[in-house]
């Protein structure tokens, strides 16, 4: 049964001619509300197709940032402007700059979980589910991957004929999954497959059935014959996953990978930001210009 700030959420939503974005890590009742669940690279598909005239995107900043990129003439909300992923920023200042000189032949590949001005000195941005394919078809030998080192470990040992220099950030929330618990989960549950997001560290890839993005995890789940598994991701996925396989078991980690930025957006702040419109993502033009750049190659080259 839906309830009163569901409603409201529905009307407005409409009166305003709004779309709500969700990313699969946003609590469950967000996902339900919204027009389009996805991961970053759906999104921002999404986001840049859309005809709405405004765009409340339920994730954290990043997200919002690449929805503005990309829609520079629409509004752009988040019920939460202080959701933050502290990985986007985590490549050090003059880092970019190093690496040019030091390498002649050197393209800078951005995970789009990125703030938007480490997006205006990248190349191309990726996201986890088009990574590999982008760097693969890169021209360039050598690619200085940011800002997560794990997934560029992930993209090394799947383009080994690229020379891929790797970035010391990281995601607080995957480097958390440990070994100890997922051996755990394997020996409490001998018949689940372990089904992994490449932003694990390298330990936990080893020990994984099957390695890949958020939405990549959902679908093998959907269409493998198992009925049993251990996620390791953010445990934001479990609505989806329960709800595409109503018969089949998920389990994750004792110690919870919990993204507490995305858990902040909540029903209340929803209906506030479309009543108020507050909380708008605002990006200045050259920032934009910049930033638009490696954001459209990836739409282009992930075709």
């Amino acid at each position: 049964m839906k309830t009163q700030t569901e409603k409201k959420i529905r009307e407005l939503k409409k009166q305003k001619n709004a779309i709500i974005l969700a990313h699969y890590y946003t609590p469950s009742e967000i996902q339900e509300v919204a027009d389009y669940v996805g991961d970053s690279f759906y999104l921002a598909k999404i986001a840049k197709n859309s005809d709405a005239d405004m765009i409340i995107f339920c994730g954290v900043s990043f997200m919002g940032e690449s929805a503005k990129i990309l829609n520079p003439k629409k509004k752009v909300l988040m019920p939460d402007i202080s959701a933050d992923c502290p990985m986007a920023r985590m490549v050090k200042q003059g880092k970019i700059k190093e690496m040019r000189a030091k390498y002649e032949d050197l393209a800078v590949v951005c995970y789009i979980n990125s703030t938007a001005e480490l997006k205006c000195q990248s190349d191309v941005c990726v996201t986890s589910s088009n990574a590999v394919k982008i760097v693969k078809n890169l021209p360039n030998k050598n690619i200085f991957f940011i800002p997560d080192q794990n997934l560029g470990k992930f993209v090394a040992e799947k383009v080994p004929e690229k020379n891929i220099i790797l970035n010391d950030g990281y995601c607080p929330i995957h480097v958390r999954i440990s070994t100890e618990e997922v051996l755990e989960n394997k020996k409490l549950h001998p018949n689940a497959l372990v089904l992994t997001h490449p932003e694990c560290e390298e330990r936990i890839l080893n020990l994984s059935d099957f390695i890949g993005s958020t939405a990549e995890i959902i679908d093998y789940a959907k269409q493998s014959k198992n009925s049993e598994f251990i996620i390791c991701t953010e445990d934001g996925v479990k609505y989806q996953l329960e709800r595409d396989n109503p018969n089949k078991t998920f389990h994750f980690t004792q110690t919870r990978p919990c993204c507490v930025d995305m858990k902040l957006n909540t029903l209340e702040k929803l209906l506030k930001v479309l009543e108020t419109e507050e909380n708008e993502i605002k990006i200045n033009e050259e920032i934009i210009n910049k930033a638009i750049l490696p954001l459209d190659k990836m739409l282009e080259l992930a075709k």
